[in-house]
């Protein structure tokens, strides 16, 4: 997680934190830090990540498996920040992925041409509440990420080839991957379509050799799904921030 973190993003390593930023975007969820295994910050540790995020004009914020450092949440929550969520994390090995074809009328295909990145970033944006008014850079940023090993895939309508959903999976390092942003568009939405986005990517991280795969669901309607797939609960994640 901590490799998948610092992919892209600038670092700093902030006494037992590593520190993330996003030299393109202020979105919290791509700007925060993870403690080490078995961190214990002193109140100064976190005054000084605090301050880390806040001269960047960010909020500062924490994601990390709560097992792994356990102190880590009690001293932030002692300085003032608090819990935002905490979600489980999701595994699928090698060998339970559970297949789930796309429905009748929707075609599952690896987006390769500028017009295919983008029309699954429209289905994205939109499925998670942006502007679906993506920019250029926004489709050459995903396609470099493709080009350094990342995952995709378009779900769209097999007859009119409009954009119904979509996912990614970085690049697998150390045998370890992410998926990550499954969105389905409103219209198509409850069909089975974000089952099946999240069975395709699985089965080709697997393919290509990933044996940690890993995802974090919205909620429990979002988990269901993903256990359909395949994917068992391993542990909670902690999402914490000051402000």
């Amino acid at each position: 997680m901590r490799r998948a973190a610092a992919a892209g993003r600038m670092t700093e390593q902030v006494g037992p934190f590593l520190a993330t930023f996003s030299p393109e975007s202020a979105n919290p969820y791509l700007n925060y830090a993870i403690p080490d295994d078995g961190a214990r910050p002193s109140s100064s540790d976190v005054a000084a990540l605090t301050d880390s995020y806040a001269r960047r004009d960010l909020l500062p914020r924490v994601e990390f498996m709560a097992e792994t450092a356990p102190e880590a949440e009690q001293a932030l929550l002692t300085a003032g920040w608090s819990v935002e969520r905490r979600i489980p994390v999701l595994l699928c090995p090698p060998g339970a992925a559970i297949a789930v074809p796309p429905p009748t009328g929707v075609e599952l295909v690896v987006p390769d041409t500028d017009e295919e990145i983008h029309g699954m970033l429209v289905a994205q944006f939109e499925a998670f509440g942006e502007p679906a008014d993506v920019p250029d850079s926004e489709v050459a940023k995903t396609r470099a990420r493709l080009r350094a090993g990342g995952f995709a895939v378009l779900a769209r309508d097999a007859e009119t080839g409009v954009p119904a959903g979509g996912g990614v999976a970085e690049a697998i390092d150390g045998g370890t991957t992410e998926v990550a942003g499954i969105g389905v568009r409103e219209p198509y939405r409850r069909r089975g379509i974000g089952a099946a986005v999240t069975a395709f990517l699985t089965a080709a991280v697997h393919d290509a050799g990933a044996r940690t795969v890993f995802l974090t669901p919205a909620g429990v309607t979002e988990q269901r799904m993903y256990e359909r797939t395949g994917y068992t609960p391993a542990g909670d994640m902690l999402h914490l921030s000051d402000g």
